[in-house]
């Protein structure tokens, strides 16, 4: 049967002071009402149940995402440690072959936007089964809509198939030169959407990973946390699917997006006629190209260009939209005090 895996960790810095360790940008409504979690289950539901899906987070974060997703306790996966997407794989893979000898995992994060569920669904029904008809690992590529730098990229190879190719090929966050080169290669965004069998993903892993595959036999005794102590840190990405040539992509042709940074938000939220994004009680005067938010007092905005102004948990933040990607560099400079956000 097919089984989705549901990345849900994070500690939260992306979308300071916003976002919090407590509650991280999947927690937040970054793209309209409704947080990216919810609409990330909603997106799965009718294809993949509830009862079939794995939820992988941390200790803080499990009772919140039970709670605000109206979770089966025994199907959220806490990591005793934070080990990147390449242990937290192997584990939810190892747990649904554990429940289903014949599982299938669409394997996803939390914290997207995507722009046509239909075609969402169909893509991921799609990689699904050439994972199981070709026994390989399917990555699915987003067809560029832009030259985008803070994407990985994939290059297709021959033919599998009507639906899918082999890949050539990963390259890793290009400058805007390459970037255009590579879309002009037939390069597809690498979006972190896979699918795989679980024996598939395990030989892989056993085959290329040695960050995980000395580890293993750990998770086949139960013994998780022994297991997040003994492997590397290591993406899914690295230690996988990069070393592998049983590796497949399939293209998908829905907006997608991965919230990466507040400037993001230009992208995946209406703006006024000014190209201004609005959350909250913000009055823009003589602003444009401005992204504003507040989560309670009023916020006035007067003539800036491309900044981004967000008053949220007692901190306010001001700072051009080119600096967006650079957050992470301004909150390791502050001061402990004005960093830690308040619980």
């Amino acid at each position: 049967m097919d089984w989705a895996v549901v990345l849900a960790g994070g500690s939260g810095s992306r979308f300071w002071p916003l976002s919090s360790p407590v509650k991280p940008k999947h927690l937040l409504p970054l793209t309209g009402s409704r947080t990216t979690a919810e609409e990330t289950l909603e997106r799965l539901r009718g294809f993949i149940p509830l009862e079939r899906t794995l939820v992988v987070t941390n200790a803080l974060l499990a009772p919140m995402l039970i709670r605000h997703l109206a979770l089966d306790p025994d199907n959220v996966l806490v990591e005793p440690r934070p080990a990147s997407t390449g242990p937290a794989l192997a584990w939810a893979t190892a747990e649904a072959l554990r429940r289903d000898p014949d599982a299938a995992i669409l394997a996803l994060h939390a914290d997207w936007a995507i722009g046509d569920a239909e075609e969402f669904t169909r893509t991921s029904a799609t990689a699904l089964a050439v994972a199981r008809e070709y026994d390989r690992l399917v990555t699915v590529g987003i067809v560029p809509s832009r030259p985008e730098t803070g994407y990985g990229y994939i290059v297709p190879e021959t033919p599998l198939g009507d639906s899918a190719r082999t890949v050539a090929r990963f390259a890793e966050k290009p400058d805007a030169g390459r970037a255009l080169t590579l879309m002009a290669e037939g390069a597809l965004w690498n979006s972190g959407l896979f699918a795989w069998t679980a024996p598939r993903l395990l030989a892989e892993v056993r085959a290329h990973s040695p960050e995980i595959a000395p580890h293993l036999q750990r998770l086949e005794q139960g013994d998780v946390a022994g297991f997040f102590a003994a492997v590397t840190v290591v993406s899914i990405d690295v230690a996988v699917l990069e070393r592998s040539r049983a590796v497949a992509v399939v293209p998908g042709h829905f907006d997608w997006d991965d919230i990466g940074t507040w400037e993001a938000l230009a992208r995946v939220r209406p703006c006024d006629e000014h190209g201004n994004v609005i959350v909250g009680p913000v009055t823009m005067f003589e602003s444009s190209e401005c992204i504003a938010w507040s989560d309670g007092p009023p916020l006035v905005v007067s003539g800036m260009h491309e900044a981004i102004v967000v008053a949220a948990n007692g901190r306010i933040l001001v700072m051009n939209r080119a600096g967006a990607a650079d957050l992470k560099r301004t909150l390791e400079a502050l001061p402990e005090a004005v960093r830690e956000l308040p619980s």
